[in-house]
């Protein structure tokens, strides 16, 4: 059985990706949390993972860091990952290296942090770009492909990929489509993302710096997270 290492879920957007789609896909898995800050710091990480980083996947002897290696990893033992048709593999292929490579704009202005409301301070125009591609990506998937997952009727690794950002959507509530706004919902709707949610809403560890990062973006109008 594989184990995953992961950071807090009210934090890590990467962790999130391999977790969502291995439990989406029934493929079992021990889960092992390692907080950020506080003990947990980058030397405790380089215990499991040579970059000091999470998410992380130990299989036996074997150690698959970043999360589109633990995704390709994982195709390769079991199927499901990516779609079988090659035209809708390729596409989810190109979906998921894009948002693991871009959306600079949108990681740096909208940090993930699920237990928070935040309206924000303003929409600059880097963010703006990345929302209408967003909006100009995920139509042609669900166009392409029938819906109401982005390569069909299947949850595959390019819907994982952009998991993270529903929570960003979530928290942040920028300006997108109604068809945007449709696929988010059916994203946050899935039972994986709600135990998720349910287990980041839960947790009482904090980390300065992650918090120090969504401060100065907007205005905090809730805190859901456990006290």
């Amino acid at each position: 059985m594989f184990d995953l290492y992961v950071g807090n879920k009210n934090y890590s957007s990467w962790s999130l990706r391999p977790w969502v789609l291995m439990r989406e896909l029934d493929i079992p898995f021990r889960e092992i949390v390692v907080p950020f800050g506080g003990a947990a710091n980058p030397d405790a990480f380089r215990a499991f993972s040579p970059t000091g980083k999470v998410p992380c996947l130990v299989d036996g002897p074997i150690t698959v860091w970043d999360s589109l290696a633990i995704t390709e990893y994982v195709a390769e033992r079991h199927a499901g990952v990516w779609p079988a048709e090659i035209v809708a593999r390729a596409w989810a292929r190109c979906a998921a290296a894009e948002m693991h490579s871009g959306f600079q704009a949108l990681r740096n202005t909208c940090g993930m942090n699920c237990g928070l409301r935040i309206r924000l301070h303003a929409i600059d125009a880097g963010l703006d770009r990345d929302l209408r591609r967003l909006e100009r990506l995920w139509a042609d998937g669900l166009g392409r492909f029938g819906g109401p997952f982005l390569t069909g009727t299947r949850f595959c690794a390019a819907d994982a990929f952009f998991a993270p950002v529903a929570f960003r959507i979530q928290t942040y509530d920028p300006p997108l489509d109604a068809d945007a706004r449709r696929y988010v919902s059916q994203l946050l709707a899935l039972p994986s993302l709600q135990q998720w949610y349910a287990a980041a809403l839960a947790e009482t560890w904090r980390d300065a710096e992650h918090e120090d990062e969504v401060r100065g973006v907007g205005v905090w109008t809730q805190d859901l997270r456990a006290r």
